[in-house]
């Protein structure tokens, strides 16, 4: 549901674009990502790196997004960098909370299954990040203030009753949140492989035969 691009220098914004549309990706990234950078008076041979969001989430989205990435960075010879999806969503909340608290990031995955993680104040992972099948007990050995979002995050709204769950809207996957990151990654010279980089899809992508065809 969103396509974004941002434009970073040593981690922090510069322009941005970002359109919430339904399978948008093919026909707008490409265009946005050329504009953003003209705008900023950028070409994409000025650019270090490119980022892109590494998965899960959508097969198609994520195909695209790193087809492009993949496209700009063989074709000038720029290090591409991965960042997984729920780390750019928790980016969007990461240090506006005192006290002792964990952070969820949830990613809808149909029905009542989601992709989630869970991490601490200070980033530590406790919850790998793993598909979950939500309950209304998911979260009941956790005690501490616990943060959910994402897109994943109504439904369970819908059957939690645990007073520490404190839910927040509108946190969705967005390249504003890259920045920083994606400059830790690239001091670090952590690259992918250019030619054999694939999203992290988490699940098994599976395909459906088409029903045959009677006159």
């Amino acid at each position: 549901m969103v396509c974004s691009v941002a434009l970073h220098r040593e981690g922090e914004l510069i322009t941005n674009q970002i359109h919430q549309v339904e399978k948008s990706h093919s026909s707008l990234l490409p265009g946005i990502a050329l504009n953003i950078c003209e705008e900023a008076g950028y070409a994409f041979k000025d650019l270090d790196a490119v980022a892109v969001s590494s998965g899960p989430g959508s097969y198609t989205g994520l195909r695209i997004g790193a087809s492009n990435a993949k496209g700009i960075c063989y074709t000038l010879d720029k290090p591409l960098i991965a960042i997984p999806s729920l780390d750019i969503i928790a980016e969007a909340v990461r240090g506006k909370f005192l006290g002792e608290h964990l952070l969820c990031p949830m990613m809808d995955a149909r029905r009542m299954e989601v992709y989630l993680q869970i991490e601490d104040k200070s980033g530590e992972v406790i919850w790998d990040l793993q598909p979950k099948i939500l309950t209304e007990e998911t979260f009941h050995e956790f005690k501490k203030p616990l943060y959910l979002f994402g897109d994943g995050m109504p439904k369970f709204r819908e059957i939690s009753k645990q007073e520490n769950l404190i839910f927040i809207d509108d946190i969705y996957p967005d390249a504003v949140n890259m920045g920083r990151m994606a400059l830790e990654k690239y001091h670090a010279q952590s690259f992918e492989d250019v030619a054999y980089f694939e999203p992290n899809y988490l699940k098994e992508w599976r395909t459906t035969t088409p029903k045959k065809q009677f006159q």
